[in-house]
């Protein structure tokens, strides 16, 4: 099982997909906001981000691009999760290094299927 990241200033939302992953047997570590997660990224080690694009502070796309230029989180994986759709925004994500791209509203079977899928990928 695996440490993960799991950014997004919606509580609901943090709760939700913690819940499914601590139930899968990650350990999970919460952030509100993208400062806190850049943070939190830079100084544990973690095999998973799961950001929200719109933060307040730093977005999760921009959070991802300054995860990608630091040698010890350039590989970190990253999932954005958002609701935003646009072709352009999920092109913005990818383009940034993303790995994954999950639109809200998502179902926490849909998370915990994409998030063993990007770690298995990391992992090989």
């Amino acid at each position: 099982m695996g440490i993960i990241l799991v950014a997004d200033d919606d509580a609901d939302i943090r709760d939700v997909v913690a819940f499914k992953l601590g139930t899968a047997g990650h350990t999970v570590v919460l952030a509100q906001d993208g400062s806190e997660a850049l943070d939190i990224a830079l100084e544990r080690e973690l095999n998973l981000a799961i950001l929200d694009v719109r933060m307040p502070g730093l977005t999760g796309v921009e959070v991802c691009r300054r995860l990608r230029r630091e040698p010890t989180t350039a590989r970190l994986p990253v999932i954005l999760l958002t609701a935003q759709t646009e072709e352009n925004d999920v092109e913005a994500g990818f383009q940034a290094g993303a790995d994954d791209y999950i639109t809200k509203p998502f179902s926490p079977r849909e998370v915990g299927s994409r998030v063993e899928a990007v770690l298995s990928r990391s992992r090989s």
